[in-house]
């Protein structure tokens, strides 16, 4: 089962972040076989920190929030919240097979958080542009509570324009870059 989970920054945390980053890149390289996505969001400067986000297929919804509660910067206090959700992979690629590569680029979270009918739930073939795509679930996979998208665009309103509008309570896109080693 995939999982999107999604690490918020609490204020001023930067300093243990820097402090955790070895650390948080070992706890995740224990996962490096099972990880869809991963890497940092940041604030419109493009520059500070504000979050960090993993997906993740693994066996069941216990396992993804142990993943993400045991991480070594929530477990430090680092995060003011933490978002887990599971997620269905519509593309069937890893952000390692991204025809785009890792670097370069604008690239966005875009979370689209709503309820009732599900909506963008397919994907058309010609969106080279996308990186990791797919709707957020209830953890037995019956109820549709949104999308997560990981996006290649030239701004952060031709991301957004990713999702039907009208059809989310709300609409959130963070500046994002693929993480982890290099």
């Amino acid at each position: 089962m995939e999982f999107l989970c999604y690490h918020r920054d609490r204020p001023g945390s930067l300093p243990l972040r820097e402090e955790l980053q070895e650390e948080h890149w070992s706890y995740m390289d224990g996962y490096a076989k099972q990880l869809i996505a991963r890497g940092p969001t940041f604030a419109a400067d493009g520059e500070t920190p504000t979050g960090s986000v993993h997906i993740v297929d693994v066996p069941d919804a216990a396992t993804a929030r142990a993943f993400a509660f045991d991480e070594p910067v929530h477990q430090a206090g680092g995060y003011r919240d933490v978002l887990v959700r599971r997620w269905q992979n519509l593309l069937g690629r890893t952000m390692w097979d991204f025809p785009g590569g890792l670097t370069g680029g604008n690239r966005y979270l875009v979370l689209g958080l709503g309820s009732g009918p599900a909506a963008d739930t397919e994907v058309t073939p010609d969106r080279d542009d996308l990186i990791a795509y797919g709707p957020l679930l209830s953890d037995d996979g019956s109820a549709w509570l949104g999308t997560a998208v990981l996006i290649e665009a030239p701004d952060a309103d031709a991301a957004r324009a990713v999702l039907t509008a009208d059809r989310y309570a709300a609409v959130e896109v963070h500046d994002w870059e693929c993480g982890g080693r290099r």
